[in-house]
């Protein structure tokens, strides 16, 4: 920027020196006119125009005037006078320049040349500084800058300024007055930056405390609103807006703000009683924090003593009482408030130590609670009942001294005793706890961890808490009823909606308090027969007609010999009708090797069982462990016409604003085609009609589902459904053991609980079965298991029935009637010992007539008789329904 100010600076003085030059020349006569002044030539040779006599004095001072015009402009003196302008003379020759109007002399000139002068430097030296300046590298840090245009015409008047500013400096206060301007700006410059810091630490948003809730706090409520457990420090009951009771308003401004209508968030007039107060006490025993001051810690700040956070809360009460009016900052406070106990707010506290509302409160009582306020653990009533007592009759003075109530009153109200009835806080109270605990297990894959940390979150299930209460009272009763000649200890009953997968209730066991093992979502039990229906399902879905029959006599499958319920068989055909409605195991069997393992396991997966399956022939049997969820999340798929819901238990999760945090997506799957899926549910309807499943009738509507008994009667099973609602009933013992009890025991818990849910619900109808159940294309192609089977003989047949046993090399596709026969003479039992039961028998080239044993039925052994109420007399030593 000043490297062009310098170069036109140095061509100004060139000019300056050359006009000096030429007058020097011509002054030997001051009286003779005054010359032209013309540049001088490029040879050393006098200015044309100049006498022949000052040659030699223009040659003595050429040197010198040389070296002056190489100088750097830095070391030359500017006259403050502007210089003329060059403008060429009218009479001037060719090539020269003169001045428009010679100016005259300067006052002001060189030192004469006669006079000796200061020594200029040296030619050769100038010429080696400028060489190396020209030579440095130009960097950022040296290269100047010219000042801009806009700059200079203020150039001229800084001047006069800077001279005034050099003699006030010299004044005797001027370091003093500077001292004191420094320190000012200092302070306020400080004082900003404070303002700042303290504005940027509390930019809160003040209207969260209208639904503020402390950290970690969660709410469990049903689909009808009913609170089922609180966690954390919730206020469980909370005074209304504008329902304040009178006494407890003015006992708590009395004693904790007296002029809370009166100031703006800080109390000034407060602060300074409460200082003189102290003071005079020699200690603390008066704060002077406004109620919207303690609003403003509780929700924003801790409970620290500095003076950083006492800054703060001043200067958030303040931006609280310029965004909500008084009653909300009063009914916030009431709420959130600590008074003891576990008490959080006033209608806690009031529950808490009076075991009554706060609209009920007496004087005294609502003196007590303000009391508690600046020490909840030492005014607590039910830890210092003294204590409580002295301090609620300083709220009453202060009551009184403030106008709020008489002295009378406030004497009267002290000289009654302190009287407490206390009780549990409500928000210990818990219902459904085994689904509250599966609730929260789900939260904690649906939802991040610091969103349930940061408090006010709200869960609404799908829990029917009329249908809760009813089903647990029902099971706790039935298994006290029935459980002690029956042998069963433990039960579990779930309901679902198999429109949408709602899980609607939940009763994990009878007793949460001596074991909180879930059985309906924990324990794995055999199903029984109440897996059959996905295998009638695969196996009507493939084109299989449900009027086909087939044999009900024993037979094999290499060392797999299923058998029926009782040891049972009818030793002729059964149709697949009768076969499910009196669950008969053997035609089970047979149907299984028509359909396959494959269609029944894809199906089961489609209906959403997630267990382990393996393809083995006991599948037809239910050998495999599930859950009583995931079973009658099964059968919610023949309630919704072949489609399955996925089960789920939460409808929505929001934090204390009310934003959602989480909200389900219900996931469907078509499972059956609706023609097989009628025919299916008519089918499990014969089932409670004129089967095990009676004792599930309801008066008013259609049923239909499935009993099931695992070996040795280990589980007790039921699951029906109506077209709203599905139900599952599984009885038993953690331990596994073997029960006495029978599958129609769950049938009954079951339709007990359904006549109380479906109280008031309009009754539906299932889907009519098709007309013609053979004229029906396969949604799911078979896979016939190739498998030799052996017939054995009906156990205790009488004379006239074959009890030779049938061995056949051809596939059980069909009936024993319709299916042809090969006879042998000769049959074999195989003598191999196989862990495996679907490896088929190995063929021997020998072969031989063998008598067949026949084996003693087995007989009841039970001595004890059944109750009244519609069930069979427990039976001893019976087979797998």
């Amino acid at each position: 920027m000043f490297k062009p100010f310098a170069q036109n600076l140095k061509h100004k003085t060139s000019q300056l020196l050359h006009r000096l030059a030429q007058q020097i020349e011509q002054e030997p006569d001051t009286a003779a006119p005054a010359p032209e002044i013309a540049p001088p030539p490029a040879a050393d040779l006098p200015a044309p125009g100049l006498a022949p006599e000052e040659d030699s004095h223009w040659a003595e001072h050429r040197h010198t005037l040389k070296h002056a015009l190489e100088l750097e402009p830095d070391s030359l003196e500017i006259p403050s006078a502007p210089l003329p302008a060059w403008q060429p003379h009218p009479h001037a020759q060719p090539g020269t320049l003169t001045l428009e109007e010679p100016a005259p002399q300067p006052e002001t000139l060189p030192p004469s040349l006669d006079e000796p002068a200061e020594p200029l430097p040296s030619p050769r030296r100038s010429r080696r500084r400028r060489s190396q300046r020209k030579n440095k590298t130009e960097t950022p840090l040296n290269r100047r800058f010219s000042a801009p245009p806009w700059l200079r015409p203020f150039k001229s008047r800084l001047k006069p300024a800077a001279s005034r500013l050099g003699k006030l400096r010299q004044h005797p206060r001027f370091w003093l007055w500077s001292g004191l301007g420094l320190g000012a700006g200092t302070g306020a410059l400080a004082a900003g930056l404070g303002l700042y810091a303290l504005e940027s630490a509390t930019q809160a948003n003040v209207e969260d405390i209208v639904v503020y809730a402390p950290a970690g706090t969660i709410t469990l409520k049903a689909s009808d609103g009913t609170i089922l457990q609180e966690i954390g420090n919730v206020s469980h009951d909370q005074l209304k807006l504008g329902k304040i009771p009178p006494l407890v308003e003015k006992a708590f401004i009395a004693s904790e703000d007296r002029r809370f209508y009166d100031h703006r968030g800080v109390d000034y007039q407060g602060i300074l009683r409460a200082a003189l107060v102290n003071a005079q006490a020699g200690g603390v025993v008066e704060g002077g924090s406004t109620i919207t001051q303690q609003l403003a810690r509780l929700v924003f700040l801790s409970q620290d003593r500095t003076v950083a956070r006492k800054v703060k809360e001043l200067r958030l009460a303040q931006k609280i009482e310029t965004t909500l009016p008084k009653e909300q900052i009063l009914e916030r406070y009431l709420n959130l408030v600590y008074l003891g106990s576990g008490a959080y707010g006033v209608a806690d506290a009031s529950w808490a130590y009076f075991s009554k509302p706060p609209e009920k409160l007496t004087l005294g009582e609502a003196a007590t609670l303000a009391g508690i306020v600046p020490a909840p653990s030492l005014y607590s009533p039910l830890e210092n009942k003294e204590a409580a007592q002295k301090r609620r009759d300083e709220v009453l003075q202060k009551m009184a001294a403030g106008g709020f109530i008489t002295e009378a009153e406030a004497k009267a109200a002290q000289a009654q005793p302190l009287t407490l009835k206390p009780s549990p806080l409500k928000r210990f109270n818990r219902l459904a706890p085994f689904f509250t605990d599966y609730i929260l297990k789900e939260l904690e894959r649906k939802v991040k961890k610091a969103d349930l940390q940061a408090g006010g979150v709200v869960v609404t299930t799908t829990l029917n808490s009329r249908w809760q209460t009813e089903a647990e009272e029902i099971v706790q009763r039935s298994v006290k009823r029935y459980g002690g000649y029956q042998g069963f200890s433990e039960a579990a009953l779930v309901s679902l909606d198999p429109r949408t997968g709602a899980i609607k209730t939940m009763v994990g066991g009878t007793d949460y308090g001596k074991s909180q093992f879930n059985r309906v979502t924990q324990a794995k039990r055999q199903p029984g027969s109440t897996f059959k229906p996905i295998l009638y399902a695969a196996a009507i879905a493939s084109g299989i007609s449900p009027n086909k029959s087939y044999l009900d006599a024993p037979f094999a499958i290499g060392n797999y010999k299923p058998e029926n319920y009782g040891d049972t068989y009818r030793g002729g055909p059964m149709s697949l009708r009768q076969a499910l409605t009196n669950s008969v195991n053997i035609v089970a069997v047979r149907l299984l090797l028509d359909v396959g393992w494959n269609p029944v396991i894809a199906l089961s997966r489609k209906m959403g069982i997630e267990s382990k399956i393996e393809p083995t022939y006991s599948i037809a049997l239910g050998a495999w462990e599930m859950t009583p969820l995931e079973m009658t999340s099964a059968y919610g798929t023949f309630a919704k016409n072949g489609v399955h819901v996925q089960p789920f238990a939460v409808q929505k999760v929001v934090n204390a604003k009310g934003l959602p945090l989480y909200l389900p997506k219900h996931q469907q799957t078509t499972a059956l085609d609706p023609n097989s899926n009628a025919i299916m549910t008519s089918l499990m309807r014969s089932v409670v009609t004129s089967g095990t499943g009676g004792p599930a009738q309801l008066p008013d509507r259609q049923v239909a589902g499935k009993t099931g008994t695992s070996d040795e009667a280990r589980d007790l099973w039921f699951i029906g459904y109506i077209p709203q609602l599905v139900t599952g009933v599984w009885l038993g013992n953690d331990n596994n053991k073997p029960t006495r009890g029978a599958s129609a025991t769950a049938a009954l818990i079951w339709g007990k609980f359904m006549r109380e849910a479906t109280e008031g619900m309009k009754a539906e109808y299932f889907p009519a079965e098709p007309k013609n159940p053979y004229a029906r294309k396969p949604s799911i192609k078979a896979e016939p298991i190739k498998a030799r089977t052996v017939d054995l003989a009906i156990v205790g047949a009488p004379e006239g029935q074959s009890s030779s046993r049938r061995r056949s090399s051809r596939y059980e596709t069909g009936t024993a009637e319709t299916q042809p026969r090969r006879r042998r003479r000769r049959s074999r039992r195989t003598q191999e010992s196989v862990q495996n039961t679907e490896e088929t028998p190995r063929r021997s080239s020998r072969r031989r007539r063998r008598r067949v044993a026949s084996r003693p039925a087995e007989t009841s052994t039970s001595t004890q008789s059944a109750p009244t109420g519609g069930l069979p007399a427990p039976p001893a030593g019976r087979k797998e329904e």
